[in-house]
């Protein structure tokens, strides 16, 4: 049986292949799927020993409204319907905010490859969450990362085939790359 309402949650800097496999296993077990937009603005950052570059501006180059598009594309473009997800924000790092964006009693899926992925899991099970962890795999089983795309962008080596076919076209369309090169 689905559960009602689902919630994902991820930086998503940018949106790749292996973010869109834990988004739709988090709609696979759902009727009605919210995802979370972590450090959706510098006010909303903060510093953890558990995954420090995840403060760091150089690995938060897009901004919320950016990620929100190409989240929505993806799931579009993957056949999800619009009535059938949510994209909003989500301060991991400050808990005492979640409930401003997402219900309660909704089911909380992750994922965890790291200390990180712990510490997030300790920080929903104490604000009430009930957390449902679809897979824990060591750091080395992750096959793409955003930090790994943006590497490559910035390096001039090809990435289009790490993302979903909207994303490739969001960024190029709209010049995103040069956030990445340091062309803006």
């Amino acid at each position: 049986m689905l559960d009602a309402v689902g919630v994902v949650h991820g930086r998503f800097q940018l949106l790749h292949n292996e973010h869109m496999k834990y988004i739709l296993a988090g709609k696979n077990r759902c009727k009605h799927l919210i995802i979370g937009i972590c450090n959706p603005d510098r006010s909303l950052v903060k510093y953890t020993e558990n995954s420090p570059h995840r403060s760091e501006d150089v690995s938060n180059p897009f901004s919320y409204y950016e990620r929100f598009q190409m989240i929505q594309g993806a799931l579009l473009e993957s056949g999800i319907s619009i009535y059938d997800f949510d994209i909003v924000p989500f301060p991991i790092n400050y808990p005492e905010l979640i409930f401003s964006y997402t219900p309660q009693n909704a089911k909380y899926y992750m994922t965890i490859y790291d200390k990180w992925g712990e510490e997030k899991r300790e920080i929903l099970e104490k604000i009430g969450c009930t957390v449902e962890v679809m897979w824990k795999r060591d750091i080395s089983q992750k096959i793409i990362s955003g930090t790994d795309v943006r590497r490559r962008i910035k390096e001039g080596k090809t990435w289009r085939q790490f993302v979903p076919p909207s994303v490739y076209k969001y960024i190029k369309a709209h010049e995103l790359d040069k956030k990445i090169i340091g062309g803006e």
